[in-house]
């Protein structure tokens, strides 16, 4: 109360609030938008997949099957992630980093990590493979958002503010990009810069960043034949249409036979042995296909609406670790929808990424409904008023920030 009557005995710590102990509601718009993005995607993996499956394993619903299985994994662990308090996530920021790089190691090994398709990503265990780069990519946010808050008074300082985030990055990075993920490297780097930029780093230094990096990533492009053939095909994909263009002038094909309201669901032709990864990387160009220009543009209002709605839930949390949290998970969901996007309409070359949500992939479901999870629990805010309650009552009020 802001006024007290004649007599009334003032506490010398702050009383808890009806507010602090009041239990809020999770953000319901951000969960059914979740909800619909992986409900579609399970349709139009199956669309996708189908033939192939049948094809190559006798058994029309294999991925299917495999995909409602870590959906039903991954809204499990969201539903626990929405009840844990998030403040939990900044006391395990570092012990979280260790064993991401541990596990990034561990995929190098060749008699641990699994090579596929050149590259060495997944680990084995038991029946199932989990890909720990995009692990990374979730802990990389956790371990940014804990450190803005302890930092964000010095990040205008570029050795003693800038630097060391910069350097736990780059390390990761350097892990993930010997496998080799070149994609997954980008999107780590691109929310980097934006959580960086958003904690108030100096444009300058971000910018001289940037300078120092182009160098460094096209260098990395020309020095890999296959990198290299990538671009050249992103630069004139119908020249070699029939071999290093097939996949992006498929996928071309798909989106223009759509039209604007697509062929039918289920009645695309890409999905045929012609359109590669029509299941993964490039579903939504067989959305396009199948549902055309409307329902391509519904996916994208879908992830406009997340992205928007995370900010949202980011900007209302209470404690600067929750913002820094919200916005990176935010960021992470969003500039990677974008580059699928960009790369299934020609805009970007092709890279291994995922359409959160949508496509076929358990590590990156799984990883992405977590991600969630801990937004609905940032939009509950329920740690707030009894951490700031326990820390002026004496756990040292120097951690919070």
């Amino acid at each position: 109360m802001s006024q007290r009557s004649a007599g009334t005995l003032a506490l010398p710590w702050p009383t808890a609030s009806p507010r602090t102990t009041k239990r809020v509601a999770m953000d319901h718009t951000l969960l059914i938008v979740t909800i619909t993005l992986a409900l579609v995607g399970l349709v139009m993996v199956f669309s996708a997949s189908a033939v192939v499956a049948g094809n190559r394993f006798h058994d029309s619903g294999y991925f299917l099957k495999r995909q409602l299985a870590w959906l039903t994994f991954g809204f499990l662990l969201l539903h626990l992630a929405s009840h844990i308090d998030y403040i939990w996530w900044k006391r395990l920021s570092i012990p979280l980093l260790g064993l991401m790089a541990v596990l990034l190691v561990m995929v190098l090994i060749p008699s641990l990590g699994v090579a596929a398709k050149g590259a060495r990503r997944w680990l084995r265990l038991g029946p199932i493979s989990v890909q720990p780069a995009e692990m990374a990519k979730l802990i990389t946010v956790i371990y940014l958002a804990a450190y803005l808050t302890k930092k964000e008074d010095r990040l205008t300082i570029f050795s003693s503010g800038l630097l060391p985030a910069l350097i736990v990055v780059g390390v990761l990075s350097g892990l993930v990009l010997l496998e080799p993920d070149l994609g997954t490297v980008v999107v780590m780097g691109l929310v980097a810069v934006g959580l960086l930029f958003l904690g108030g780093a100096r444009i300058s230094h971000l910018l001289a960043l940037g300078l120092c990096a182009a160098p460094i990533a096209l260098a990395l492009v020309l020095g890999s034949n296959y990198r290299r053939q990538r671009l050249m095909t992103f630069l004139a994909p119908w020249k070699d249409a029939s071999d290093a263009g097939f996949q992006i002038t498929q996928s071309f094909l798909a989106l223009g036979s759509g039209g604007p309201f697509g062929v039918g669901l289920g009645e695309g032709k890409q999905k045929l042995f012609f359109l590669p990864e029509a299941h993964t990387d490039f579903v939504l160009a067989l959305v396009g296909e199948e549902l055309g220009l409307v329902g391509t543009g519904a996916i994208i209002l879908l992830f406009a609406l997340f992205v928007v709605r995370g900010f949202q839930i980011a900007a209302r949390a209470r404690m600067p670790f929750g913002r820094y949290l919200g916005m990176g998970i935010t960021l992470l969901i969003g500039i990677q929808a974008l580059v699928n996007a960009c790369v299934v309409t020609g805009l970007l070359p092709t890279k291994g990424l995922t359409l959160p949500f949508v496509s076929y992939g358990g590590s990156s479901l799984v990883i992405s409904l977590v991600g969630v999870g801990i937004l609905l629990n940032i939009s509950r805010d329920r740690q707030a008023g009894r951490e700031v309650a326990g820390q002026l009552g004496g756990r040292g009020g120097s951690g919070r920030r």
